[in-house]
């Protein structure tokens, strides 16, 4: 098809182009609403959070610590929104998340999923091997390296609350694995393939620019240029910004825990201390490695170090599934798929209201275990989507809708089964099996401690903690520049190349604002950005499934019209067209049958 056949019949009538009102200076290329403002909102919050107990002092907010009156940090500040966050909206959480995965496998499996992103036409930018690599990379690494063992282990000693079973047992171990495959599979991926599949759309297919106002373009038309406009796209560059940076400060925790068990405890050379400040001096350090990935572009950095780490990760996961309880991983991967899929609307639609007073232990009630679990995941989910989406989104161009959906959903969701039945099934052959107390190390010492402390249970517990540190090392870098250039997506009005000074600007921003949510809280200020950036962006990403219907039906329409049809036939004449009927619809290659819309 020619490109003046899909502007002519597939694109909105307006003379906007991405980026047509752009300021270029300095090196940048940017928006000149969202850029600057997103500045303003961003500088305040740092301005707030560090100053936040000379603010607190001054208005009177006091809190009462040792029987003293003290103004209250930001720490307790975010720890209240936290707990109002999850405690008055969490219901709304796991609603939406619900309606995201229906929405995304009706897209998949209804007439739609033969609709191509980008055009009957349109060829695939990257290899099926490359493409898998980036978008789980970008998606999951540093979450996954954090909790594939922290996760389970908390989870024995702390039975999640959809079961029956008693605390550090085989029924325990059973639902730790069960309830982390929930937390890991198919729910978040959905979240991330309904915003890429959006965003890919309306880009590729309309011809609109890459950002998220475009989405909104069958509801709002040309108003997505105006203020309701840069407004949708304001709460994602937040909701972008502040997921990131809680995956950053998780992934840089777990790299600090990682050079001190290395250095101490396993070689006894040298005491690296934990903490903010050596945590604030890595994000520093591993930001400016960033800064030079993206420099390098797409091609050039985002791909090499996403296909490194899939590598890494391969090589490492191989080790675990040879040198470790073999049959035990594998029997866990079994038990724990068919748990999770048997208990899976249970899981999907509890919120520890009703059940609520019953405490998982003592003092510790289901609904602030949700809070704490399942309802900080999925806002981070949430507020992460933009950056997942996105970038997914900017990969895909040549996929069938649904050959995207399958690939989003499941194929990395499986992965995530794997990893997750080998490192945490590990973990519980220990704790049940063997030697035991890598449970309570995790509950006194910390999440972070979790992988390395299961390592040192294996042969080469040296050579694998190294190489588990470089791997979250890479999967940081990786995270901090393709959140760079999504966030570039956002500021520049949707424009799909931007200068690198701007890419690298947002590598700086990105480590200073993780930086500063470290100082300002540690990892409660981190599930605090997360869960309360996703609120609003919730509320988009469900009228996003009904605008993402209406251009679909709308596509779906034109291809089968008969102005469609008419156009292919004089096409036929003119040029290398195979037209193939297939009962009363209509299905094109342009110079190749292998390009056609119905290619899964």
């Amino acid at each position: 098809m020619s490109d003046g056949l899909q502007v002519e019949l597939f694109h909105p009538d307006s003379d906007r182009e991405p980026g047509d009102t752009n300021i270029e200076k300095w090196g940048f290329d940017v928006h000149p609403q969202v850029f600057p403002i997103s500045l303003v909102i961003i500088a305040l919050f740092i301005a707030i959070t560090l100053a936040f107990e000379t603010i607190s002092s001054a208005l009177g907010w006091m809190t009462e610590t040792e029987g003293a009156m003290t103004p209250m940090t930001a720490s307790e500040a975010f720890g209240e929104v936290f707990t109002f966050v999850n405690g008055t909206f969490g219901w709304f959480y796991i609603i939406a998340v619900n309606v995201f995965i229906l929405t995304i496998l009706f897209f998949a499996f209804s007439k739609y999923g033969k609709i191509k992103i980008g055009g009957v036409e349109a060829e695939k930018e990257f290899s099926d091997f490359s493409w898998m690599a980036m978008l789980f990379s970008a998606g999951m690494g540093i979450g996954l390296m954090f909790f594939s063992v922290a996760e389970p282990m908390w989870h024995v000693q702390m039975v999640p609350p959809v079961f029956d079973a008693e605390a550090g047992t085989a029924g325990a171990g059973t639902a730790a694995i069960a309830q982390t495959f929930f937390h890991w599979g198919f729910h978040p991926w959905a979240v991330y393939g309904l915003v890429g599949l959006g965003l890919a759309f309306f880009s590729f297919n309309r011809g609109l620019p890459l950002t998220f106002r475009s989405i909104f373009w069958p509801l709002l038309g040309e108003r997505i240029y105006g203020w309701p406009g840069h407004l949708i796209d304001l709460v994602t560059v937040f909701a972008t910004l502040f997921g990131l940076a809680t995956s950053l400060g998780l992934g840089v925790s777990q790299v600090n825990t990682g050079m001190s068990f290395v250095a101490g405890d396993l070689l006894g050379i040298a005491s690296i201390p934990v903490g903010v400040v050596p945590q604030v001096l890595l994000i520093a350090g591993i930001t400016a490695i960033a800064t030079l990935s993206v420099a390098a572009g797409l091609d050039g950095g985002v791909k090499r170090l996403s296909t490194l780490n899939l590598y890494l990760m391969i090589a490492l996961l191989g080790f675990m599934l040879v040198v470790g309880p073999t049959v035990y991983i594998l029997g866990g991967l079994a038990d724990g798929l068919s748990t999770y899929l048997g208990n899976f609307a249970a899981l999907s639609f509890f919120t520890g209201t009703i059940g609520g007073s019953t405490a998982v232990v003592e003092g510790y009630t289901a609904g602030a275990w949700m809070g704490d679990w399942t309802i900080f995941y999925w806002g981070w989910w949430i507020a992460w989507s933009p950056f997942v989406g996105m970038f997914i989104a900017r990969i895909s161009k040549g996929r069938t809708v649904r050959e995207f959906v399958l690939g989003v959903l499941i194929l990395p969701a499986m992965f995530s089964f794997l990893w997750l039945a080998a490192f945490g099934g590990s973990a519980l052959f220990v704790e049940l099996q063997g030697a035991g107390g890598l449970a309570s190390t995790v509950v006194e010492q910390g999440q972070a401690i979790a992988m390395f402390a299961m390592l040192a249970e294996f042969p080469l517990s040296v050579l694998t903690a190294i190489v588990a540190t470089i791997l979250v090392i890479t999967f940081f870098v990786t995270s901090s520049d393709s959140g760079s250039l999504v966030i570039d997506h956002l500021t520049s009005g949707g424009k799909h190349d931007v200068p690198k000074t701007q890419r690298v600007f947002w590598a700086v921003t990105e480590g200073a604002v993780a930086a500063v949510l470290l100082l300002g809280g540690g990892l409660d200020a981190l599930q605090t950005a997360a869960i309360t950036t996703g609120l609003p962006f919730a509320v988009v990403l469900l009228l996003m499934c009904y605008t993402v219907y209406l251009g679909l039906s709308r596509e779906y329409e034109i291809l089968e019209s008969e102005e469609f049809r008419d156009r292919i036939a004089v096409l036929t004449e003119e040029e290398d067209v195979s037209v193939i009927t297939e009962g009363d619809e209509v299905v094109t290659g342009i110079g190749d049958s292998d390009s056609s819309p119905t290619d899964d």
